[in-house]
């Protein structure tokens, strides 16, 4: 039962991301972005991830559990997505500011 749980809090957490990757690819501007959240978030996914890889009874039963994973490093990819895209929106400000 904790690990339903814990799959529903990071498909609950993890539900916006796509939004946002989206959001961030059609904007092409940082505005209404933090470089520290999204970078705190990364860290998190990757403490998550940890976690799970450095815990015996979860690697023990991995073979059983795997999808637990699985969703904590779907949700780590889109918030990579989510800062290579703040990189090249970062970049863009940056030229539109030195044309105006």
């Amino acid at each position: 039962m904790a690990e339903i749980l814990e799959i529903a809090m990071v498909l609950c957490f993890g539900a916006s991301w796509p939004m946002n990757v989206l959001k961030s690819f059609r904007a092409r501007s940082t505005k209404g972005k933090s470089l520290a959240f999204l970078c705190l978030i990364f860290i998190g996914y990757i403490a998550g991830i940890a976690s799970k890889l450095l815990n015996e009874a979860y690697m023990a039963e991995f073979a059983a559990k795997w999808y637990v994973l699985f969703f904590y490093v779907l949700n780590f990819l889109m918030v990579g997505a989510d800062l290579v895209l703040y990189v090249r929106n970062y970049r863009l400000d940056k030229a539109r500011e030195v044309e105006a």
